[in-house]
């Protein structure tokens, strides 16, 4: 693998690695805390969450990671490697895609809801959101963990 791209695994797993532990932040402490709220509490706490993650940092972390992988993987992919470093970034590529596909298909949807939700509806939408949004954020978790885990095995291989 020449420098560049070694380079770019580096700073793959840097990104992946800050979006593996967002999500996990999610699930361990934010949401668990928001629990004990009551639904206004728990809705407006979530809904500043919601505008504020909406950064250029974000993006960044979000969105590059995927690029950095893809950008990683193409060029092995194009010259046939199939050794063990390009398996474990392809997986990485496969694993962090799908945190993206439940982010837009399930959470993004729940937040825009939740955005909407006032008055008498507020408590459904709570319960309509929250165990949802959760159990998604968890699957969340383990895949970019397990993205993090591929590309930190591609590191240790290239060595």
């Amino acid at each position: 693998m020449p420098v560049w791209q070694e380079s770019a695994l580096v700073l793959a797993t840097a990104l992946n690695g800050l979006m593996a532990g967002l999500y996990f932040a999610f699930s361990v402490a934010v949401l668990p805390g928001l629990r004990e709220r009551d639904e206004r509490a728990f809705a407006n706490a979530m809904r500043s969450i919601n505008r504020k993650i909406l950064n250029p940092w974000f993006a960044l972390a979000f969105g590059g990671t995927m690029l950095v992988i893809l950008a990683v993987a193409v060029p092995s992919m194009a010259s046939g490697a199939t050794n063990g470093p390009s398996r474990l970034v392809m997986a990485a590529f496969l694993l962090y895609t799908a945190t993206l596909v439940i982010t837009f298909a399930v959470n993004v949807p729940l937040n825009d809801a939740l955005e909407k939700a006032d008055g008498p509806a507020l408590a459904a939408a709570r319960e309509r959101f929250e165990g949802r949004w959760v159990r998604w954020n968890h699957a969340r978790t383990v895949l970019a963990a397990a993205s993090l885990g591929c590309l930190a095995a591609a590191l240790a291989l290239e060595g």
